[in-house]
């Protein structure tokens, strides 16, 4: 593991606290969990974000090949 600094803001240093004795989990298994719930999340957006940003990006090409045509004679198969 990497040691990493972190400021926290008063409250946020008390509510973890308090998640420490009710869970009774450490302080740095916490913040962990809470990174990896971030990094699941965000990371799920950005993969989404992608997608859609993908959409639609090869309507206007009119160097490829007739798909539908293709695909009709695959099915004649």
């Amino acid at each position: 593991m990497i040691r990493t600094q972190v400021y926290l803001t008063e409250r946020q240093r008390d509510e973890l606290a308090s998640l420490v004795k009710t869970t009774d989990k450490k302080q740095s298994e916490l913040i962990r969990e809470a990174i990896d719930c971030l990094i699941e999340q965000k990371g799920a957006d950005r993969r989404a974000r992608v997608l859609q940003n993908a959409a639609g990006m090869w309507t206007n090409r009119k160097d490829l090949p007739d798909f539908e045509a293709l695909r009709r004679e695959w099915d004649r198969s």
